[in-house]
């Protein structure tokens, strides 16, 4: 068993970073650039962007390769480049990383549907996965976080690749909108369905992030604790954005959101960090109200 993992069965709740992307965006990623590339043309952001998380006290900060995939970087003619992008993007976090804190190996969706419903088969995207993963291991990540999925195929697929090609960890994580029924994913899995389906398919931690605001996610994690016993991870977003004088903006505050981490927690998280608007401040506010 990792260290990350003995961490969590010890009762330890542990701290995650914030987002990857928003922060980017507000340090000169210009829009529709992209963001994994930065790990080779610009190291010392992507170093700086782990050293403000670790150094607000996250015990794990997330590789800047959510999009890290061949399906993704062919988009922006890196297609050959899968694995130095990746093995960077580790090696960088865990540049920043002090003794004892974690490096998550982030991988996001392929933004491709598998066969009837798309034209990636079963074979492609695993092996996508695989690629993906093994420049990740190679750069030094502990663990991976397959996240932001809507699809059981798909992430399936990406934790069996993970798990097989490196034996690392695997956390995944699921994004839920809510409906006149309740809460799905966009391929109309629920909390419930999703917390069983991963933890068969083979996850260590399970979970859910972005797309939704705190209260919103507070109750999705209840719903996934009553199915598992399995540790929960969330990635939250500082709250719905808005468009406010051309500009994207999340309204949730760090001091907002971590006045409802203690619920988070008992409603069952293992892991709380934030997702897209969240940035080091939120996490120090995370680490106030839950650790001071």
């Amino acid at each position: 068993m990792s260290k990350l993992l003995e961490r969590i069965k010890a009762g330890e709740i542990l701290i995650s970073d914030g987002a990857t992307g928003t922060w980017l965006q507000a340090h000169g990623l210009e829009p529709g650039g992209c963001p994994e590339e930065l790990n080779a043309s610009r190291p010392e952001l992507i170093q700086q962007m782990a050293g403000e998380y670790f150094g607000a006290g996250s015990d794990m900060v997330e590789t800047n390769s959510f999009g890290g995939s061949q399906y993704m970087l062919k988009k922006y003619d890196h297609g050959d480049r899968i694995e130095e992008l990746n093995r960077l993007a580790a090696e960088h976090a865990r540049a920043a990383a002090p003794n004892g804190a974690f490096v998550l190996g982030s991988i996001g969706p392929t933004g491709e549907f598998i066969e009837p419903m798309g034209t990636a088969t079963e074979t492609e995207m695993f092996e996508a996965f695989a690629e993906q993963a093994r420049g990740l291991a190679d750069g030094g990540a502990d663990a991976f976080c397959i996240e932001t999925m809507s699809d059981y195929g798909e992430i399936s697929l990406a934790i069996r690749a993970a798990k097989e090609t490196t034996g690392l960890p695997v956390m995944a994580s699921m994004t839920f909108d809510k409906g006149p029924r309740g809460y799905f994913t966009m391929m109309g899995i629920t909390p419930e369905q999703a917390a069983e389906q991963l933890v068969e398919a083979g996850a260590d931690v399970i979970g859910s992030n972005c797309g939704i605001a705190i209260e919103q996610m507070i109750e999705i994690i209840a719903k996934m604790r009553s199915a598992t016993d399995q540790p929960i991870l969330t990635h939250v977003n500082a709250g719905i954005p808005a468009i406010e004088g051309g500009k994207i903006v999340y309204p949730d505050t760090p001091d907002h959101m971590a006045g409802q981490m203690q619920q988070m927690v008992e409603a069952g998280a293992n892991i709380v960090g934030g997702c897209c608007g969240t940035g080091p401040d939120h996490v120090r506010a995370f680490v106030k109200a839950l650790r001071e």
